[in-house]
């Protein structure tokens, strides 16, 4: 677990545990051991999990204090399917917008996936994957859209971060993620709209696939 960490990291740090399976769906969350193992107070312990319960990681059982929320298989599709939605509206609008200077800061993400595949850093891509959909939301200005989708993917980030774990995958994503890229940079808002459409489906199969050989 990780060591003393500031009151604002707080959320952050029990955020990362559950993503990368530190604490397990349904395990209780007991705000004194999470203070005295992240050096934290018990205030914002506390706070942390009403906001992780906000983004839907944690759920608040009333009497029996805060434990991983657990989202099944059929959940994250659905999750992704509405994603899917969203995320394809905020690419369209994200090519209609783009300004030079943030071209030259999505190609450069581009390249950093790249590198991050060519170098076997699956943990670094799973990175760059988040920042990439995260600047192409705020790119687009569309900030409802950006608020729903911030609040999914704090419920799917699990099932994403094991899917982006599993070998092979990042190999997949890449060239989807490079066609999104090179539509919104390129001011395509239709083209933009189905790389993001066929990406989507392409994580929803894999979850499905990665369910049906239980490595999930």
């Amino acid at each position: 677990m990780t060591e003393s960490v500031g009151e604002g990291s707080v959320v952050a740090a029990i955020r990362d545990a559950i993503v990368r399976g530190e604490f397990v769906p349904n395990q209780r969350l007991v705000e004194a051991d999470l203070s005295a193992g992240f050096g934290a107070s018990r205030a914002s312990v506390r706070s942390a999990l009403i906001e992780l319960a906000n983004e839907g990681l944690v759920e608040r059982v009333q009497n029996r204090g805060a434990r991983v929320r657990a989202v099944s298989l059929e959940e994250a599709i659905e999750i992704s399917e509405v994603r899917m939605a969203l995320e394809a509206l905020c690419a369209a609008k994200a090519a209609e917008r783009i300004t030079d200077e943030e071209v030259a800061e999505l190609r450069e993400v581009g390249e950093m996936m790249q590198r991050a595949v060519s170098g076997m850093d699956p943990v670094g891509y799973s990175a760059l994957n988040e920042r990439l959909h995260r600047r192409v939301r705020e790119i687009s200005g569309q900030r409802t859209a950006a608020q729903v989708l911030q609040r999914l993917r704090g419920q799917n980030v699990r099932h994403q971060f094991r899917l982006a774990m599993r070998p092979g995958r990042p190999q997949v994503s890449l060239p989807e993620h490079l066609a999104i890229i090179d539509a919104i940079c390129s001011h395509h808002p239709v083209e933009a709209s189905a790389a993001m459409e066929k990406h989507l489906c392409s994580v929803i199969d894999a979850l499905r696939e990665a369910d049906a050989a239980r490595v999930l």
